[in-house]
């Protein structure tokens, strides 16, 4: 899963990262292995993980004050979730020429190997221009390996949504929306998640605890009747 802050500069950032604070939380909950690749980038591996967040791809909107503001207006600020299935590098037509790869130390924690030694990676396809960036792993080769994985997943993604463009059902389909398209609202004067493809409205604290198994089956639900 990817992180991205829209428009609003500190804030967006900031709401970024309690996005995947609540998905972090709810995959814990789920009993789902939690994998920090970069600061804006996770992989939850477990059971189903794919089948049950497919659908959380999109713009997540936040009304909120935000702690930076004095005089107590609230603000709106976007953030934008992208959740890429796990493929296989081989089940993809990766060309090892066209991926560039540079390196770097990894910094924080990990021990002096990792801060002195350039372990993390940054992988860019340079027909599209896709980047991959990882720092997990303690070794430059595991981080390339693990790079080339979630490559591959955003190079099946690209033509997953064209192919879904060319037969003119990426906005009828749930699960490939727009990655542009507003599906969520949260809204803490409220303290109300609102999403708005099933019209229907959640408790925010819940939400953002990770409580989001009834508001995910609902999801599906719909899905499974279009």
């Amino acid at each position: 899963m990817e992180f991205r802050p829209g428009p609003g500069g500190d804030e967006a950032t900031l709401w970024a990262g309690d996005l995947q604070n609540m998905y972090s939380r709810f995959a814990n909950k789920t009993g789902w292995k939690i994998t920090t690749l970069d600061d804006d980038t996770i992989q939850i591996s477990g059971f189903d993980v794919y089948e049950q967040l497919k659908f959380e791809t999109g713009t997540h909107r936040v009304q909120r004050i935000p702690t930076t503001e004095k005089k107590g207006r609230i603000h709106t600020s976007t953030a934008s979730v992208v959740v890429y299935p796990q493929i296989n590098s081989k089940d993809v037509q990766l060309n090892p020429s066209d991926v560039e790869m540079t390196a770097s130390r990894a910094g924080g924690k990990g021990g002096q190997n990792v801060n002195k030694v350039s372990t993390a990676v940054r992988l860019t396809h340079k027909p599209t221009g896709i980047t991959v960036s990882v720092r997990q792993e303690r070794s430059q080769q595991q981080n390339r390996e693990l790079g080339m994985q979630i490559l591959a997943s955003k190079l099946w993604q690209t033509e997953e949504e064209k192919r879904l463009s060319t037969l003119k059902s990426a906005r009828s389909k749930l699960g490939h929306g727009d990655r542009s398209e507003k599906i969520r609202t949260y809204n803490y004067a409220r303290n109300q998640v609102k999403d708005h493809r099933i019209n229907k409205s959640f408790n925010l604290d819940q939400i953002l605890n990770g409580d989001l198994t009834d508001m995910l089956l609902e999801l599906s639900v719909l899905n499974d009747l279009e």
